[in-house]
């Protein structure tokens, strides 16, 4: 067999291999039934922790899940099953809700700490493929995960099983973070180095240009200063104040080029009278993500930010936002 035939036989194999697993989550979704809505508000009503246990290829799928709930609004940490059977399980409260990953629902280690934990009061989800196992009948919620064939040619390495679990886990996370009404802005808080924590957590007094560094000219400054200020502090832009401070209007390179243009005579003409009145204004609390919403939706490259009584105090440009990753 040549090289291309052999690529196009890998690649058939691949497909045919992410077609099980789809399938797999195809068919756990349709037996879903009253027990998950059961899980659901057994976890959005825990007062403790929601503790995921496993071992081996169903204990890491028990990690991501752990992880995604504890991004997502939840209080989540994996227990490994055999450190628990050796002192970890003073972790374990009686508030606590403990889910347990098991394909078989026979894994002995995890099995082992299940009497543990039901001295401990504690409230247990099983996710397994056998309904009447061990882990399954000593169980407060069964989560059917069960599959017909690994995608493994010979029925033992875990795959197929294990999608099936991080699926049905992600699909516990999700609809708990939205029992919780959990937020883009409680996700950021979690999540404060990712770009959308910038955006959400940022406000505009961080990132803004401000004293001396604003642009500002008083409406009655000739078009000539204007042009100057503006340049020199090379915003390409330049606020326009009355003569108690409040802004009056904007005037961008845009408006100069526009000027410039138009063909008339403006060295003469005042900054009040070739600026553009009312802008659009953001305040030192502004999140920079709404910044950056009304930069997009208006087409524009900066925004003054004024104190409640409209005095410039600062500029926001759209190049500050991009450069922190947003």
């Amino acid at each position: 067999m040549n090289q291309a035939a052999r690529n196009r036989e890998i690649t058939t194999t691949g497909k045919t291999i992410l077609e099980q697993e789809a399938q797999a989550i195809q068919s756990i979704a349709e037996r879903l039934d009253e027990s998950f809505s059961g899980a659901v508000e057994l976890l959005r009503s825990c007062k403790g922790k929601i503790i995921i246990s496993g071992m081996g290829k169903s204990g890491i799928i028990g990690q991501k899940i752990a992880a995604t709930m504890a991004s997502t609004g939840s209080t989540a940490l994996f227990l490994h099953p055999a450190d628990a059977a050796h002192g970890d399980l003073g972790v374990v409260g009686h508030d606590d809700v403990v889910i347990c990953l098991s394909k078989s629902g026979t894994t002995e280690e995890l099995n082992f700490i299940i009497p543990a934990l039901r001295q401990i009061g504690v409230s247990i989800i099983a996710m397994t493929g056998n309904s009447r196992s061990f882990l399954a009948l000593n169980a407060d919620i069964t989560l059917d995960t069960g599959i017909e064939q690994e995608a493994c040619p010979y029925d033992l390495a875990p795959t197929t099983s294990t999608t099936a679990m991080l699926a049905m886990g992600d699909a516990l996370a999700i609809c708990l973070m939205q029992e919780k009404n959990f937020t883009q802005r409680d996700f950021a808080l979690t999540h404060p180095k990712g770009s959308l924590g910038r955006r959400l957590t940022l406000k505009v007094s961080d990132i803004m240009a401000k004293e001396n560094a604003v642009p500002l000219v008083t409406e009655h400054a000739s078009v000539t200063d204007l042009i100057l200020e503006m340049t020199s502090k090379r915003y390409g832009v330049s606020a326009v104040v009355n003569d108690d401070g409040i802004l009056c209007g904007i005037f961008t390179d845009g408006d100069l080029r526009r000027l410039v243009q138009s063909g008339n005579d403006f060295i003469n003409l005042t900054a009040g009278s070739v600026m553009t009145a009312n802008p659009k204004t953001v305040t030192t609390s502004t999140l920079a993500k709404e910044c950056l919403d009304i930069l997009e939706t208006y087409r524009i490259t900066q925004l003054l930010v004024c104190d409640s009584e409209q005095h410039p105090v600062g500029l926001v440009h759209i190049h500050d936002l991009i450069t922190l990753g947003l």
